[in-house]
């Protein structure tokens, strides 16, 4: 049986197959301009071998019913993943679970089964930062949100005149956290804050779990931030496909049709 596994973010969209046993190269791309035909030619053609659809997604509900649509024209139903109290391995800490991004909480599902027993902080740089702490057990021990480097550069160019004035052109290229000019010294800043959020996060864990947890790394902007890291990390960009793939064989929890 061959699952068509879909995460669709704020701004992008990624997808793969599953049969079972493997999850195939991912494909993704920017989703803001499609229609239910860009998705029926991009996701289900051929839909021939394809037996059901598993998607967890943060785009909204005007995504959702027009992947839904597509979905159905060729002849499946698409199951949007919700969020439990328990499910996946998980156990998740927030107090009202579904407060928890769906996205986050299938990435701790793909974390927790592809690094049994390890304790680790699941980091999704996407639009926004997300750090999740899961321990060796399972147990979801809550996390912390920023905006990603892109959002933080972004809100600093649209929502302060002078900096924006300044920003346009200058040279590149500082030296560490320093740079050279107000464009560069956005960018490295806003990197280099999101980077020592998510070692702080790795020190508060420890003393926490009593060890260090695992850096997971995921989502589109992580490029961005890896290289500045000073805690040990581990780069899985498909993880939240992974952890539909675990869903997919255990029957999705509180799965939602549209």
């Amino acid at each position: 049986m061959t699952t068509l596994l879909v995460d669709i973010g704020n701004s992008r969209i990624k997808w793969a197959r599953f049969d079972g046993t493997h999850v195939s190269r991912g494909q993704a791309a920017a989703h803001a301009q499609w229609r239910r035909a860009d998705y029926a030619r991009r996701l289900f053609s051929p839909a021939r071998g394809l037996a059901q659809v598993v998607v967890a997604s943060v785009a909204g509900a005007l995504v959702d019913r027009t992947l839904a649509a597509a979905a159905r024209e060729a002849g499946l139903a698409a199951r949007f993943v919700s969020v439990p109290r328990l499910g996946g391995g998980i156990a998740v800490g927030y107090a009202e679970p579904w407060r928890l991004g769906v996205d986050r909480y299938v990435a701790l599902v793909g974390a927790h089964a592809l690094f049994r027993a390890v304790p680790a902080c699941v980091v999704g740089v996407g639009t926004a930062m997300t750090i999740d702490l899961v321990d060796a057990a399972g147990r979801h021990r809550g996390g912390v949100i920023i905006p990603a480097p892109n959002l933080m550069v972004e809100t600093l160019l649209t929502r302060t005149s002078g900096i924006r004035r300044r920003a346009q052109g200058g040279v590149v290229g500082g030296r560490g956290i320093f740079g050279r000019s107000t464009r560069d010294a956005i960018e490295l800043g806003a990197r280099y804050a999101a980077a020592a959020l998510v070692d702080r996060a790795v020190e508060e864990a420890a003393g926490m779990l009593g060890r260090e947890p695992l850096v997971l790394l995921t989502g589109g902007e992580a490029p961005a931030v890896r290289p500045l890291l000073r805690s040990s990390w581990v780069g899985v960009p498909d993880l939240v496909l992974r952890g539909l793939a675990v869903l997919a064989r255990t029957a999705a929890p509180r799965a939602r049709r549209r």
